[in-house]
């Protein structure tokens, strides 16, 4: 019986499929013709005699010579007639449509039966010759005794060499009579001839973990979105999305059939995957009093000049405010002595520290703060200063250090070397306002002369020392009084170099001294794995948190003691609060955890709560009055309404509390000078009623149209891919999201000297609604009429594999303004052009999309990715073992490619 292919996931035909004797073939709708791998429909367009002009003749396939013009083929089975164009029927296309033997001769086939059977008057079916005389006499004319006769003749004839013994399937003859079998997957009916098939599925669901779905003598089994199945063909196994590459953009967490993408801080998702820069200065104005500035991944507030940024980093204060009462932040000091003839040195950090390691081999150490806040310097977190005493600028000194022979690690002095007796102070301490450290053992290159072999650090530093006014009097005036300074800071340096060169200068932070510098043996012990700043935890490094510190005496995280705090991570001392009572939480991670003057509260948070406001942000604090509202503890101000509008009660929290003239739909801001609600323009949105701001979509995406309501409506315009010379891949803009209004994409894919590009379209998303509006399409040239390999403009689930018909191909997605869609991403492959038959065999056969199976392979990133890498480089098939392609392949497509692979290398076996 002639299996009909069409009923299953129709013959893998894009559009129409029409059942023949023996086989099937694909058809396409008006306006399109098939491509060359007889499965997929190309658009037709308009232009001269090539194979996309209609009228072409061509009754099967057209291909473009290449002199131009058109030649026809055939398809397998068939033969091109004496006028070129029309194809003539052989026997070797469903036997020629004929039940026993076929013939060609010059007008077609011609078909024949077996001896004891005739023609019957169709020219194709073949009836028992008995039965064929009695369809030609009068059926009156026949007697009981006739019937009788003719059934003991039949009794007799009944043999396995005629008409198969009348059994479907498998005939066996017996000293009875024929015994007819079925096949696996079919039972035997009472008529003892006809086979019916088992329908699988109705016992213990076929055995699949999800659904099981019935087929002519078999089954198959098939998973719910988000799992594959595994090569026993039975089993169900949850897709792993994180193991794929570019499936986040950062962090992503995988969940039984989906996953999910997070951001990192101060970046929000867009487009499902993407991970986009929050511009929090769109967000009323990041909530600064003065001006703000968004940063990749976080933002400042910024003060006019003359004030400078308050403790909270959002309020500006006066530069001359200090706090009176507050204690002197303590200074950083140098200390030199000298033990036995040799000078050591070390430098006391007790505030204002940063330590930033910038690479493996480098770092930069700061301590205290700058009278001017250069842009050399990183960013300080630095703690309101105590009413200062010094008068003109501080002197400055710069000096460049050599160690031979070490490597700039910062690590804690090892014990038994600070067991020094005998110390001999050299000078009085030298209090220094603020110190740099830069210390640098990475290698660079030197031209000419060989660089030696021995490790050599640099460090550079930069010292700066206050003048105090109580020092300036009648014998010394202020000249004087720097001249002393900057002789007693230089002695101070002289003494550091020699006390570097003896690798005796130390650093301390949190009462542990540092090495600066260490030979290479040294840094070989156990615990030295990780660098400074960071504890081994789990056999991975990590850096200590905000709210802790690098304790290097005890190598681990240690919490800051109450009344410091840390706002950094990887420090190695924390920060004096700056009421600096002592008082407090342990292990705050910023100022406002530090616990204010009156520390009423147990958790020691003192600050103003939200809608109130003190002169330092700390308690006791004023009632935001009418008509204002401050959403933030710990400020020194209220917001106002604007426009005259009022609040409905004092202490408001938030713009929403001011009496609007109208409310606010989401998508729209209000106006305080119009008092009007207006629409967020384009590349912004509003997810809240009664706001005064729209959001600035994050990173550089856009919105579609204004007045957008939602960060999904924020899309990328960029038009995704990476075009390598042997894989590669193209993907719409703000894929998986949905693709952008109005775009335009184009890529042109070139391969290398004899290569060809196979291509997979996993699924593809385009909208059929706007007819048409939104295409993808393939040629070989940005010109219009130029060979076309692939065009479409709706979505196809099933994937589809091809060749294409040119060797460079021209690629472009177009969308209009109406709807949209996720799109796609399609990989490709180049690969040698010898295996052409080979590749085209293989895409075309439609056993390749029949079953759900064979789908999924094609959907599968990591599968694909195996298989274009022996496409592109067949040597690389020896790297994958036998077990290995079983467990990544079903049984059915290795088969498939087997017979195909073994056919094309070894054809006259």
């Amino acid at each position: 019986l002639d299996v009909d292919e069409c009923l299953d996931n129709n013959g893998g035909c894009q559009q129409i499929c029409v059942n023949t004797m023996g086989s099937y073939e694909c058809q396409c709708k008006e306006g399109f013709f098939l491509s060359d791998n007889q499965h997929t429909c190309i658009h037709r367009s308009i232009e001269g005699m090539n194979c996309m002009n209609k009228d072409h003749g061509c009754a099967h396939i057209c291909r473009e010579t290449p002199k131009g013009g058109v030649a026809c083929e055939c398809r397998p089975g068939f033969e091109l007639a004496k006028n070129q164009k029309d194809c003539k029927l052989t026997c070797n296309y469903g036997n020629g449509g004929c039940q026993h033997t076929c013939d060609d001769t010059d007008t077609g086939p011609v078909c024949g039966c077996h001896q004891k059977y005739a023609l019957h008057s169709d020219g194709r079916t073949c009836i028992e010759k008995d039965e064929a005389a009695i369809e030609s006499s009068e059926y009156n004319a026949t007697s009981v005794a006739d019937v009788d006769k003719r059934v003991k003749r039949r009794l007799l004839m009944e043999t396995c060499a005629v008409n198969n013994g009348g059994c479907d399937r498998t005939c066996k003859d017996t000293a009875t009579g024929v015994r007819c079998s079925c096949p696996v997957g079919f039972t035997l009916q009472p008529d003892g001839k006809t086979c019916k098939d088992i329908d699988e599925c109705l016992v213990n669901n076929g055995g699949c973990d999800h659904f099981c779905r019935n087929t002519v003598g078999s089954f198959e089994c098939s998973c719910q979105k988000g799992y594959k199945l595994l090569t026993d063909e039975r089993t169900c196994q949850d897709i792993d999305e994180c193991s794929f590459e570019r499936t986040c953009d950062h962090t992503c967490i995988n969940y039984p059939g989906s996953f999910e993408c997070l951001c990192h801080k101060g970046y929000t998702l867009y487009g499902l995957t993407h991970c986009g820069d929050i511009d929090e200065c769109s967000i009323s104005n990041g909530s600064c009093d003065y001006g703000c500035l968004n940063t990749m991944g976080s933002y400042e507030c910024v003060c006019p000049p003359g004030k400078k940024l308050h403790w909270n980093k959002k309020d500006c204060v006066e530069m001359v405010k200090c706090l009176p009462n507050a204690k002197p932040a303590p200074k950083a000091q140098l200390v030199c002595s000298k033990t036995g003839g040799i000078e050591s040195c070390f430098l006391s950090c007790p505030s204002n520290t940063l330590f930033v390691p910038d690479s493996e081999n480098s770092y930069t150490l700061s301590c205290g703060v700058p009278v001017q806040q250069g842009k050399a310097q990183p960013k300080r977190n630095t703690t309101l200063p105590s009413c200062p005493d010094s008068l003109a600028p501080p002197i400055k000194q710069k000096a460049r250090f050599k160690i031979k022979d070490a490597k700039c690690h910062l690590r804690p002095r090892s014990k038994e070397k600070t067991k020094d007796s005998g110390k001999q102070p050299l000078s009085d301490n030298c209090q220094v306002t603020f110190v740099n450290l830069k210390c640098d053992s990475s290698k660079k290159k030197r031209r000419g002369r060989k660089s030696p072999s021995k490790e050599v650090s640099h460090i550079t530093a930069e010292f700066e020392v206050e003048m105090k006014s109580e020092e300036v009097s009648d014998t010394c005036n202020i000249d004087c009084v720097r001249k002393r300074m900057e002789q007693k800071l230089q002695t101070a340096i002289k003494t550091l170099r020699k006390s570097i060169n003896k690798q005796q200068f130390y650093i301390q932070f949190s009462g542990t001294e540092y090495e600066v510098a260490q030979k290479p043996a040294k840094a070989t012990e156990g615990h030295e794995a990780c660098s400074t700043g960071q504890v081994l935890q789990d056999g991975k490094c990590v850096t200590c948190s905000t709210g802790t510190f690098y304790s290097g005496e005890h190598n681990q995280c240690v919490p800051c003691s109450p009344g410091t705090y840390q706002d950094t991570e990887g420090q190695l001392t924390c920060e004096p609060c700056p009421s600096n009572d002592g008082q407090g939480v342990a292990g705050a991670r910023n100022v406002s955890e530090c616990g204010g003057k009156f520390n009423l509260n147990p958790k020691g948070l003192g600050q103003c709560s939200p809608g109130h406001y003190s002169s330092d942000g700390f308690k006791p604090c004023t009632v935001c009055p009418l008509g204002t509202y401050q959403p933030e503890p710990g400020r020194t101000l209220c917001f106002p309404c604007g426009g005259g509008l009022v609040t409905k009660y004092e202490g408001a929290v938030s713009f929403q509390d001011c009496e609007t003239k109208v409310h606010c739909s989401p998508g729209h801001y209000y106006n305080s000078t119009t008092h009007r609600c207006i629409r967020c323009p384009v590349g912004t949105y509003q997810p809240e009623f009664g706001q005064n701001y729209c959001i600035t979509c994050p990173g550089n995406t856009s919105t579609d149209f204004d007045g957008s309501t939602n960060v999904t409506h924020c899309k990328n315009q960029h038009c995704g891919g990476e075009l390598g010379d042997y894989t590669g891949y193209i993907e719409s803009p703000n894929y998986p999201g949905d693709y952008p209004a109005n775009v335009e994409c184009i890529w042109n894919i070139n391969p290398p000297p004899k290569r060809r590009i196979l291509i997979v379209v996993p699924e593809i998303f385009l909208p059929i609604e706007d007819e048409c509006g939104d295409v993808l399409v393939m040629r070989k040239s940005a010109s219009p009429t130029s060979i076309t390999t692939y065009e479409t403009c709706q979505t196809y689930e099933r994937p589809i594999a091809f060749t294409s018909r040119s060797r460079k191909l021209w690629i472009q997605f177009k969308s209009n303004e109406g709807n949209s869609g996720k799109g796609f991403q399609v990989p490709y492959v180049t690969y040698d052009e010898d295996y052409q038959q080979l590749i085209e065999d293989i895409v075309r056969d439609g056993r390749l999309y029949a079953s759900e199976n064979h789908q999924e392979i094609l959907k599968d990133k990591k599968l694909i990715k195996a298989l274009f890498d022996v496409l592109a480089h067949p040597q690389n098939y020896f790297k994958y073992t036998a077990q290995e392609s079983k467990e990544m392949f079903p049984r059915s497509f290795i088969k498939l490619l087997r017979s195909k692979v073994s056919r094309f290398l070894r054809p006259y076996k």
